[in-house]
């Protein structure tokens, strides 16, 4: 793999973006890589909706990864305010993980942060995901202790853990 280009996500990525996601974290196809949801969860990762808004929305951006024009991943900063940044929607896809490319991309999305105004980079996991938790910790990332409900509703409940880092 070259080196690819990572730039911002702009409305007419928004079909390529949508397809990276649900490949990455559902379905057969997230089985490929390791960092899937697709035991824990099903149904879809997220809609292009909501994708549609955070590209839209100025305290969000997604940036996406791009080689031999075709989107291989992406990462959602936010600007949280008081000095807190936050990053999501970590996707690379399947053939392509273990290559990097993840911590390029988290890389780009604490440059963001910073860039917002951000002291603190946050982000949330699910505790079942012991594996992820150890990649964000091989990071700089810590679990804070702080506990908060997944965004949608389920039964049995989920919750999700909150990480952080100090970005000086």
């Amino acid at each position: 793999m070259s080196d690819p280009i990572i730039r911002p996500a702009a409305p007419a990525d928004l079909a390529e973006l949508h397809a990276l996601v649900e490949r990455a974290y559902r379905g057969d196809s997230a089985r490929q890589g390791w960092t899937h949801e697709a035991d824990l969860l099903d149904g879809q990762r997220t809609d292009r909706a909501t994708l549609a808004a955070i590209v839209a929305d100025p305290r969000e951006r997604i940036l996406i990864a791009i080689d031999a024009g075709a989107i291989i991943g992406c990462v959602q900063v936010s600007d949280r305010g008081a000095g807190i940044g936050y990053f999501g929607l970590l996707a690379v896809d399947p053939r392509r993980q273990a290559g990097g490319l993840g911590k390029c991309l988290i890389a780009a999305a604490e440059a963001a942060a910073i860039g917002f105004g951000a002291q603190v980079m946050e982000l949330t996991v699910l505790p079942q995901r012991g594996e992820i938790i150890a990649y964000y910790q091989r990071r700089g990332y810590a679990l804070t202790g702080e506990v908060r409900p997944f965004p949608v509703p389920l039964d049995p409940p989920f919750v999700l853990h909150v990480m952080a880092k100090s970005l000086h």
